[in-house]
């Protein structure tokens, strides 16, 4: 293991942390609020440390292996949440470390479930923050810094890899730090296309910031109690529109920025999500408009697509209490959770693209059983899927369950019912929010003790790096000390 070169990336990762604790601090004096002193101080520290790192020795072997990026990434998210959480305990916002470490990951990880319940008596320093950390973790904290900085070479694909959400990650171009690049030009581009949209339909421009952040980088947290239920019709329907737009494959929108608009339209993935959305929208409309929870369809609409696209694309923004719906508008919202958004998106979850590749390998096997000697190959997005691919899927499917399963087990401890600890375990896992039952839209998750939340906060991280990098480091053999050589 590159333990030098592990030291000097976290050393960069405290740096530009403390950059971006500046940006509360600067709204601090905007609004003229004492809390903005505890950022700035963060700040300070946490740059004076990072250029210490930075600065001890140069790292003698530049390049980043498989092992250095996975240690690194799941390194990385651990300090930057522990770092950022430093604030809101100080400033007293949060009293408690735990709750402040909770509410941090559930940010950086862009998961949105929350333990305050009243998020209007924060200060507007402390909410920027805590709606700014989606937005730095939805496209990922390492990808900005490979955007800006030339870490090592071509090798820092490994980061990549590691940090960004899908079964694989390719390269846009040859090099990775102008993939980063790219990806954080799209990624800006619809942060400000939403701000301003959003100020042109009523917001107040801290509004729609702070807001935007969160809905683009699917994360959940709001202004307000209500989330976003007490905002206009238009501004709901804007939300609606940029969550879709966010747990869209990027890969998407960089064919149409280099004029391949008929390849980009026929991307399988984004297909087949947007059937999935509008399909599940319909059906819990007419199961709305049934149950007599709405007497106008296009209002049962507007309310279920929101849902279901806060679900899918992991946002977790909420217009109504979901929880009071129907068995089957519930189930469905509850089976998304598992699927998610694409990859290649700021979303969460399972991956649609995975799930599809499953289906289609179920299709072929059931298909090889009827003719036994022909040769079926399964293809998405116009590429055969290779059978190591197929086995990656599968590996990644198993520990996924397990992951589930022992960790609804261990926050069971805490006594609560199956419906809150299963939802609980798969809004966090997922990075998805809010669940039902106890942790429902209505509710938090304070109600845990500080064992489940330690339990959930691991969902999170292991959720959002899709399970590989925060594995292998509890495997001994990454961490021998890689030799230089000769």
């Amino acid at each position: 293991m590159n333990f030098s070169m592990i030291r000097y990336i976290l050393g960069w990762v405290l740096v530009f942390e403390g950059g971006f604790l500046l940006l509360p601090s600067i709204t601090s004096v905007i609004y003229n609020e004492k809390e903005g002193t505890v950022y700035l101080a963060v700040a300070a520290i946490s740059v004076a440390l990072g250029f210490l790192l930075t600065h001890i020795k140069k790292p003698d072997i530049k390049n980043i292996f498989a092992k250095e990026g996975f240690a690194v990434v799941s390194l990385s998210w651990v300090l930057l949440s522990m770092v950022g959480a430093v604030p809101m305990y100080l400033t007293g916002e949060i009293p408690s470390y735990v709750n402040a470490l909770f509410e941090t990951i559930s940010g950086f990880t862009t998961t949105g479930s929350s333990i305050l319940s009243d998020v209007e008596v924060l200060s507007k320093t402390t909410s920027f923050w805590r709606l700014f950390t989606h937005w730095v973790g939805g496209m990922g904290f390492l990808v900005f810094i490979m955007a800006i900085l030339p870490l090592a070479g071509g090798s820092t694909m490994h980061l990549m890899k590691a940090e960004s959400p899908g079964p694989q990650v390719g390269k846009f171009v040859p090099r990775a730090k102008k993939t980063a690049l790219i990806l954080y030009e799209i990624y800006i581009f619809i942060t400000v296309l939403e701000t301003i949209t959003l100020i042109i339909v009523g917001l107040k421009p801290f509004d729609a910031l702070t807001l935007t952040f969160a809905t683009v980088g699917t994360g959940g947290f709001g202004l307000l109690n209500s989330s976003i239920a007490s905002y206009s019709m238009a501004v709901q329907i804007v939300i609606t529109l940029f969550m879709i737009i966010s747990s869209i494959n990027f890969s998407v929108y960089y064919l149409f920025l280099i004029r391949k608009p008929k390849e980009a339209l026929k991307f399988e993935e984004m297909i087949n999500y947007l059937a999935m959305v509008f399909i599940a929208a319909g059906l819990i409309t007419a199961n709305l408009v049934h149950g007599g929870f709405y007497n106008h369809v296009g209002k049962a609409f507007q309310q279920a697509i929101f849902q279901v696209a806060s679900v899918t694309s992991t946002t977790g923004f909420c217009t109504t209490d979901f929880n009071t719906w129907p068995s089957f508008s519930k189930t469905i919202l509850f089976l998304l959770m598992f699927v998610g958004a694409c990859a290649g998106s700021t979303g969460g979850g399972f991956k649609v693209s995975r799930l599809a590749i499953f289906v289609k390998n179920i299709k072929c096997d059931i298909l090889s059983v009827i003719h036994p000697r022909s040769v079926i190959k399964v293809r998405y997005n116009g590429k055969q899927i290779t059978d190591k691919m197929l086995y990656k899927i599968l590996c990644y499917l198993a520990i996924y369950v397990m992951v589930i399963i022992v960790s609804v087990l261990l926050v069971s401890i805490d006594g609560k019912d199956m419906e809150t600890n299963i939802s609980a375990v798969m809004a966090t896992f997922n990075n998805i929010g809010p669940g039902f039952g106890q942790v429902g839209a209505s509710s938090n998750f304070d109600s845990y003790g500080v064992f489940a939340k330690f339990v959930l906060m691991f969902d999170m991280l292991i959720g959002r790096l899709e399970l590989y990098p925060i594995l292998i480091i509890f495997l001994p053999e990454i961490w021998m000390i890689r030799k230089k050589n000769k």
